[in-house]
């Protein structure tokens, strides 16, 4: 019995060992450099988990946000690519505000369209712009800002090196919906610097800022991640986690750290 205790053991660290090889091809850095870049001219589906606590004014509140952010690019001509990003949250949240209970479903879709050059600019520049879309697709009120909005995106960054650089900015203003609830005017502000090694890590500091021009108030969570380049079988993905500290956040907002994970699968266009 303990020999095939022992046997099967082994059995599945072989195949565990098969399934989860690191990327060895000669564009391993590449490819890991690729996703460091929001509108690289590659289909990616990353799932983002993000645990933020301590909300409300007494700090029992607690959020799990589960983005799910397809990326997929469309050749228009040989110089110009178009890239969509959706970002569609799965939120689970407890007692935000008191009294508010739990609240599980869909939140609103923000869907960001990029016309970006086919081949980076000079010095390596890599630039997008477009419009970006709220979507009110959220499955409970409490969910949903029940606004539909319409405003600008765009992204500039550079690779030099194992360097990216950049930043990724949106504003969105709502037009039509829901006359009890109120307008949206909101600033997004991503900026960015990652660094990729050759065996394929990417370690990472970004900011995803929001101000909310109503509210006047700024969420400000610090992201540091760690990434790896991996093929389950023959699937490339890519793996990772990090710390999240929020400098800043609205009355009743997060407090101090959280924490992010992600898995990145990569798909061939």
């Amino acid at each position: 019995m303990a020999t095939n205790s022992r046997r099967a053991c082994a059995a599945a660290a072989g195949l565990a060992w098969l399934c989860c090889q690191p990327v060895h091809a000669q564009d391993a850095q590449e490819l890991a450099k690729k996703l460091a870049n929001p509108v690289a001219a590659m289909i990616s589906v990353p799932l983002q988990a993000n645990d933020d606590r301590r909300y409300g004014p007494t700090r029992d509140g607690h959020r799990f946000t589960l983005n799910v952010q397809p990326v997929v690019p469309v050749t228009l001509n040989p110089d110009w690519t178009l890239i969509s990003r959706t970002i569609l949250p799965v939120i689970s949240q407890h007692e935000l505000t008191p009294g508010a209970g739990h609240q599980h479903g869909i939140g609103d879709v923000t869907q960001s369209f990029f016309i970006s050059p086919s081949r980076p600019g000079a010095n390596g520049i890599v630039w997008g712009a477009g419009p970006a879309f709220l979507l009110p697709t959220g499955s409970e009120s409490a969910l949903s800002a029940r606004q539909w909005g319409i405003g600008p995106t765009g992204v500039v960054l550079r690779q030099h090196g194992p360097w990216t650089y950049g930043a990724l900015a949106n504003h969105i203003w709502s037009f039509a919906g829901h006359d009890d609830r109120p307008n949206v005017s909101a600033t997004f502000l991503q900026p960015f610097l990652s660094y990729t090694t050759k065996d394929a890590w990417t370690f990472g500091i970004n900011t995803e800022s929001s101000y909310d021009w109503k509210q006047e108030q700024w969420s400000v969570p610090v992201n540091l991640t760690a990434s790896k380049l991996i093929k389950f079988g023959r699937q490339p993905m890519s793996i990772g986690g990090g710390l999240r500290y929020w400098a800043d956040s609205p009355p009743g907002g997060p407090r101090d750290w959280g924490v992010r994970l992600s898995v990145t699968f990569l798909f061939a266009r």
